[in-house]
């Protein structure tokens, strides 16, 4: 017989009873009824109920462990008789009454239960991982990631992509996040950085030769946490393909995002892979107000900026007047709604930092509050058939400079959708959002600039950068979008350094600059490169909307807290001086504070 098991704790089944079995695994739970003790013990595939008799010498032992000591037991399989068997577990029909146990591992008292699913405090649950781990609901969502893990790379190697593993030690990116730098002690004074994504290595896989790359990618970005973004770290789904046009990205990943949804949605519908809608991104921004569209939501947003031309209402028709806009978001069927649900919706909007959220009330056909009496009934009836209105749907209204009132008829579409239960919750809604814009105007900085990626390909190639507006350029740069989150951008990709240097340009960057900021790029598209593109998919992302968690750190092994600080194991930390000095490198408290440790502060040697 095994040293410490014969079965898991999720294995045994009435064909096993008569059996003399050894289990081993976590104490999950005690019951005492009697003076018969009765322990769940569980390990990574179930739970299994032991029975120890009065008197035994089990009872003895067990009744004065703690929860979550580890322990070997040993004894008979036998059936748990009508009436008394768990439908809710594998092992339900059996139990095992203990003749012997083994204490492998006594465990202190708990800093946090593990057995149910009870909030705790983010830093108890963030400190003590490992015991978060053994809960559940944590459990399972780490091993739906596996499994989603696996899946991807089953469809994407079936699908002709070869894995590559790029260099986790690279240089600094003058682009995007900040980075996280790692100094050379061979190199005094120099720093590596961690990648904040494979992105150049991934275009010089393909100017390499190699055809279609895929990896699980490690990115490494020094910013803030949000709940679906995790700081420090994360992993994607990177890929990129030759010889290939927007729509030949689109039809070698849908399959797989389609395929792993199908096959972990529990019942939930998922967007069949070759019918995920395609967006515009100017489109998404006037009827979502997001670049993130739910398409789960039914509500449009409608541009009714001309309706309030010479208007009675006088803030709007100001607000027209000097270049904005008005945006109406549709309140169906809240007839039977009261005036408190309307300016609580107001109230919320100036909580979120805006002016405030106009709203007219209809019931019957008739309006209510001051932008309807001001507009005027005729105005507004004419408003409501333009925008299909029932005669019991109200509206909310958004109006200022165009960036603005879309953000807030965004916002205000989901949280109406929400209030009103119009979000559907059974459903996978995959979309892209294409035709971004290639520049955007920086107000800041009175120049024009990239507006998402610069290295993307422009539609109309060089001919539309010599000769169009630079604000009316689009570029072959994609979003996927799947029930409002972000899933990954990518793009088809700029592989000709005239037209790159020429990109540049227009944003205000010089030949030498695009030489000295990506040398190892564009020397390389100078040797033959093919036309390539891709994308790369957040798995943390992918798994948080699988699991139907709201939180990214609910689907992360060992995540950080919001400040980038891993509690369990101490990170970041001070280090020695020797390894400061190994590193050649002095320490420079923050202006205004004195160090801890004076001995931290050290000149290099």
């Amino acid at each position: 017989m095994h040293a410490y098991r014969t079965h898991n704790c999720g294995q045994l089944r009435e064909t096993d009873v008569g059996n003399r079995v050894r289990l081993s695994g976590w104490v999950h739970r005690k019951r005492d009824h009697g003076g018969v003790l009765f322990v769940d013990l569980r390990d990574h595939y179930g739970l299994t109920q032991i029975v120890c008799r009065a008197n035994s010498e089990p009872l003895a032992v067990l009744e004065h462990l703690r929860a979550e000591s580890v322990v070997t037991i040993e004894g008979e399989v036998v059936s748990r008789g009508p009436g008394a068997t768990n439908p809710n577990l594998p092992t339900g029909a059996i139990e095992v009454v203990a003749d012997s146990v083994t204490v492998q591992s006594a465990a202190e008292e708990l800093p946090l239960p593990v057995a149910g699913e009870a909030d705790y405090p983010e830093d108890i649950r963030l400190r003590y991982r490992y015991l978060d781990l053994r809960r559940d609901r944590l459990h399972a969502n780490i091993l739906l990631r596996s499994q989603v893990i696996a899946s991807i790379r089953r469809r994407m190697i079936d699908q002709g992509f070869t894995e590559f593993q790029t260099p986790i030690l690279t240089a600094s990116s003058p682009e995007g996040a900040r980075d996280y730098l790692v100094p050379s002690r061979v190199h005094p004074g120099k720093f590596y950085a961690l990648p904040q994504a494979p992105q150049m290595f991934k275009q010089l896989i393909m100017v390499a030769g190699f055809d279609r790359y895929f990896q699980i990618a490690p990115c490494f970005r020094d910013e803030d946490a949000r709940a679906d973004r995790s700081p420090g770290e994360f992993y994607q789904l990177d890929f990129e393909m030759s010889f290939v046009t927007q729509d030949d990205v689109f039809e070698a990943i849908e399959p797989v995002l389609s395929g792993v949804f199908e096959e972990f949605a529990n019942g939930r519908k998922v967007t069949p892979a070759g019918q995920f809608p395609r967006i515009p991104y100017r489109e998404a921004m006037l009827k979502y107000g997001s670049d993130k569209p739910d398409l789960r939501n039914p509500i449009l947003i409608s541009d009714v900026s001309t309706h309030f031309e010479g208007s009675g209402f006088g803030l709007f028709a100001r607000i027209v007047g000097d270049g904005g806009v008005v945006r109406a978001i549709p309140a169906p069927n809240t007839a039977e709604k009261s005036r408190k649900f309307f300016d609580d919706m107001n109230e919320w909007a100036r909580s979120e930092g805006h002016a405030g959220l106009g709203y007219a009330t209809r019931k019957g056909g008739e309006w209510g509050g001051p932008i309807a009496k001001n507009h005027g009934e005729d105005k507004m009836n004419a408003l409501a058939d333009a925008l299909g209105l029932g005669p019991d749907d109200g509206l909310f209204f958004a109006a200022g400079k165009e960036a603005q009132a879309a953000k807030l008829a965004g916002a205000a579409r989901t949280r109406v959708g929400e209030e009103l239960g119009l979000i559907a919750q059974d459903r996978f809604d995959f979309c892209w959002i294409v035709d971004f814009p290639m520049y955007e105007y920086d107000e800041e900085a009175k120049k024009v600039d990239f507006s998402h990626n610069p290295f993307s390909m422009p539609q109309g190639g060089l001919e539309a950068l010599e000769t169009k507006d630079p604000l009316d350029i689009l570029a072959y740069q994609y979003d996927i979008v799947c029930n409002g989150v972000e899933l990954s951008s990518g793009a088809i990709r700029n592989h000709r350094p005239d037209i790159m240097y020429k990109a540049f340009e227009i944003a205000g960057y010089s030949q030498a600059d695009v030489d000295t900021n990506f040398a190892g790029m564009i020397n390389a598209f100078k040797f033959g490169a093919p036309p390539h593109g891709g994308s790369a998919p957040g798995i943390d992302r992918i798994v948080m909307l699988l699991a139907g968690e709201p939180n990214i750190r609910e689907v992360v092994l060992f995540p950080m807290n919001q400040k980038a600080e891993d509690l369990m194991m101490n990170a970041p930390g001070e280090v020695t001086p020797k390894q400061l000095r190994e590193l050649h490198i002095r320490l420079v408290p923050p202006s205004g504070t004195a160090p801890k440790d004076p001995a931290k502060v050290v000149a290099p040697e």
